[in-house]
């Protein structure tokens, strides 16, 4: 039996390294995509303002995505030092996505990154354009096999059990690409990555705009990023629709306690505005109902049921008793290779195999396991329900915040009338929203999935490696240290950029660094918008 607290310290440094490293990923992704459009303008216009804000927007997009990428590939090595037995396990089907994002992304993102800024003078405008876009398209290619990979964790399609390898092996690879899930997380993270990059040039732009400085630059680095932005917003509203969609098709356990349903509710059910989920009682208390939104949201329909957590723990119940079938039958193929009636039966049961895994961290032997170790192992396939209940909701009300804040700065560049200073300074104190919202949000996707690494097929308490409690909380420290210092970098180095400013940056890059030029620094960017 695996030490609850070694998986519990396991996800815990993989947490903090994955959400550490997704604060740079989606204002790659945003940032990817505005610096295109702005060259693009400059290739049509060949006016040089739109080249100035090419090269100041894309000194940025630099900046970030150096931290982005160093942080990433310390998630690669964890999957083989913290998941040893998940990387045997499922590294037939995981690996290879990754390993194309590798081969075919992440170089070519890399490449083109590098073409990017030292190709100024060595390529025509038409030819660095290109070359931009491309760059894009790598950033945006390199999100995608990502997410294939996990979208296969939360629905793990084309991929079926060998008994004779102990091990997952892909049997559609086709399906694993297409996943639904992935799919639909690909384009509600991307259109997420784009509001990230459209807040970060808005909330910059407004705050050149109240010092009164490089007013051409922010005007109209404002007025593109407040169109793209609300585009961008008003995307992940009708995406994220088609992600509760396909979770309510193949996660229904994450949607219901998202909703706090603790019971099936009469189609079409209501969505719960706000309330307090109550573990004891099993209730949701002082909750605010909104009539047909959730069955509308999740089904698409008046009359399909969402079932409840209560019921979903019932049905877990039975795919338990029948993953003891598929369990006991590999037993006796482990003894006996030749048994044909144990395959037989193993591969009419094999698909609830997972479920029967859920007992070893309660007992050695799921065999032996009686109705009451069941009855808590099913009860264990509930996440905590208040921390998906509040995080999606916080994610959501971010969201409807930024759809307003675009929206205004939208009516008023389109109108061309004069903004009022207030929001140029709700666009400066929004800047840290979409990374509140994002973060909020795949908590919301990752700790959902809970107690599954793979959905259905093995539990988290069964993926680790084996490690000693010191080295986890060696390990954590330390990463908590680098990355911290890491943090400090980023933002002092945007911060440079930032206050020198594009005709600076223009005349003197190397201002950026600490020793070269002026030291004066700014007090920060809230302090000196007022």
């Amino acid at each position: 039996m695996t030490d609850p607290l070694l998986v519990d310290l396991s996800r815990l440094q993989f947490a903090l390294t994955a959400m550490y490293h997704f604060l740079f990923v989606p204002l790659t992704l945003g940032l990817s995509i505005l610096v295109a459009m702005m060259e693009t303008v400059y290739v049509m216009t060949r006016r040089k303002i739109w080249r100035d804000m090419t090269k100041f927007w894309g000194l940025l997009f630099g900046i970030n995505f150096a931290l982005g990428v160093a942080t990433g590939l310390t998630m690669e090595f964890q999957f083989g030092m913290n998941w040893a037995y998940y990387s045997h396990y499922v590294g037939d089907v995981f690996g290879a996505p990754l390993a194309i994002e590798g081969l075919m992304a992440f170089f070519l993102e890399a490449t083109f990154v590098g073409l990017f800024f030292f190709g100024w003078d060595k390529l025509t405008a038409l030819a660095h354009c290109i070359v931009t876009w491309l760059m894009a398209l790598g950033t945006n290619f390199s999100a995608l096999w990502i997410l294939i990979a996990n979208g296969w964790m939360q629905n793990p399609v084309g991929s079926l059990f060998n008994p004779d390898t102990m091990r997952m092996e892909v049997t559609d690879f086709s399906a694993v690409i297409f996943n639904p899930v992935a799919q639909a997380k690909f384009v509600h993270t991307v259109s997420a990555g784009y509001v990230c990059g459209a807040v970060f040039v808005l909330g910059v732009s407004a705050f050149y705009i109240l010092r009164g400085r490089h007013l051409e630059l922010a005007k109209r680095s404002f007025a593109i990023a407040a169109a793209f932005g609300l585009a961008s917003a008003l995307s992940v509203v009708v995406l994220g629709d088609e992600s509760g969609y396909a979770v309510t098709d193949h996660q229904k356990m994450k949607l219901a306690a998202m909703e706090a349903m603790w019971h099936t509710e009469a189609p079409p059910a209501a969505f719960t505005a706000i309330g307090v989920p109550d573990l004891e009682s099993r209730t949701t208390r002082y909750a605010l109902h909104i009539p047909y939104a959730m069955g509308l949201i999740g089904t698409r329909s008046l009359s399909t049921e969402i079932p409840g957590i209560t019921e979903l723990v019932g049905h877990a119940k039975d795919r338990i008793r029948n993953g003891l079938v598929a369990y006991a039958a590999l037993e006796r193929i482990k003894a006996d290779r030749t048994d044909e009636a144990a395959r037989a039966e193993f591969a009419r049961t094999q698909t609830d195999l997972g479920y029967a895994q859920l007992l070893k961290p309660l007992i050695s032997d799921p065999r032996t396991a009686t109705d009451a170790d069941i009855d808590r192992a099913a009860w264990s396939t509930v996440p905590h329900v208040p921390s998906l209940f509040f995080s999606f909701r916080a994610m959501v009300a971010c969201g409807f915040l930024l759809i307003g804040l675009f929206g205004a700065a939208l009516w008023y560049t389109a109108r061309e009338a004069e903004a009022p200073r207030w929001l140029f300074r709700a666009a400066l104190f929004a800047l840290p929203l979409p990374w509140i919202a994002i973060e909020f949000g795949w908590f919301v996707a990752e700790f959902g999935r809970q107690p599954w690494i793979i959905e259905g097929v093995l539990p988290t308490a069964l993926a680790t490696s084996e490690l000693g409690i010191p080295s986890l909380l060696i390990t954590i420290a330390g990463f908590t240290l680098v990355y911290g210092v890491l943090a400090v970098i980023e933002v002092q180095l945007m911060l440079r950029a930032i206050a020198k400013g594009p005709e600076t940056l223009a005349e003197d890059p190397a201002a950026l660094f600490p020793g070269a030029g002026t030291n004066r620094s700014e007090a920060g960017l809230v302090a000196a918008a007022e």
